[in-house]
């Protein structure tokens, strides 16, 4: 979806079955929100509130920065030390294990 959103082809995420049914600009915006929720840093994710909002009127939407999980060019960031050969792994692919304390 990010791929799709920043090339400019948000279109190419709707069912081409569906496209003919829905109202685009809305599908658009929902595609937006959806990327807005799943931004790398959490403080830049809008509230439940703030979606359900979003979602019911027709304010002018924050443009989305990049995903928390982003599978396709890998992107090294300054703080991330998975840095090491310049890939994260031999086929880009990776499995986070969280754990409880």
């Amino acid at each position: 979806a990010w791929n799709f959103w920043t090339e400019g082809r948000p279109l190419e995420l709707i069912d081409e079955y569906m496209i003919d049914y829905c109202n685009i600009s809305e599908a658009l915006r929902c595609i937006q929100i959806g990327l807005l929720c799943v931004q790398q840093n959490p403080h830049d994710r809008p509230t439940i509130s703030f979606v359900v909002m979003m979602l019911g009127s027709e304010i002018q939407l924050p443009l989305p920065k990049e995903p928390a999980l982003f599978v396709g060019k890998y992107s090294c960031q300054e703080y991330s030390s998975s840095c090491i050969n310049d890939a994260p792994s031999v086929n880009e692919l990776s499995i986070s294990d969280l754990e409880a304390r």
